[in-house]
């Protein structure tokens, strides 16, 4: 991503609460020079340090999961990338006199691009505990949360078989606050 400096978003709290306030992620892999995208839920987990690491899950009939074991194989890295909020700016936006003549409209936007090997998951209870942990954010605060141990467990088992559960160790950062963003940040 290109970040202009005065738009770098280095503060690791401030990115570690877009990430978390904005779970729902672009995970990005190419594989025999195809990109491939898929829009997911993902888990930020602040250990190992110091970036920590995504956990998450996609359905295994998914092209992109066999693109994840790929790049687990070669050892290359994988994007997710996280957006916050964002908008148009108009020149008008900012007062009657802008901020000069060449004042132009721009877009203010948070986002964030962790970049990282992934890890397919094989054993089904270390799948099932991401199942677990993603509902159990994603419930909390309902009045009547729901649980995948309300499921069948012949129901939950071919549900397992079905997904492809992964980590990403994250092993680098971009991150921008454009414009007026920054300071809300």
């Amino acid at each position: 991503m290109y970040v202009p400096p005065a738009f770098q978003l280095d503060d690791p709290d401030a990115i570690r609460r877009l990430v978390d306030d904005h779970g729902f992620a672009l995970l990005v892999t190419c594989a025999a020079g195809v990109p491939a995208a898929t829009h997911l839920p993902l888990l930020h987990e602040p250990d190992p340090a110091p970036r920590g690491r995504l956990i998450g899950h996609l359905a295994r009939a998914n092209p992109q999961a066999r693109h994840l074991a790929a790049a687990m194989r070669e050892n290359r890295e994988v994007l997710a990338v996280f957006q916050g909020p964002h908008g148009y700016v108009s020149p008008t936006d900012y007062g009657p006199e802008g901020l000069g003549p060449a004042t132009v409209p721009t877009w203010n936007y948070l986002a964030v691009h962790l970049y990282g090997v992934p890890r397919l998951m094989t054993d089904a209870g270390e799948v099932r505990a991401v199942l677990d942990r993603l509902t159990a954010r994603h419930e909390a605060g309902r009045r009547s949360a729901w649980s995948p141990a309300a499921l069948d467990p012949s129901l939950m088992a071919r549900m397992l078989d079905g997904i492809a559960g992964f980590e990403i160790a994250i092993a680098r950062v971009e991150a921008a606050a454009r414009s007026r963003m920054k300071a809300a940040v």
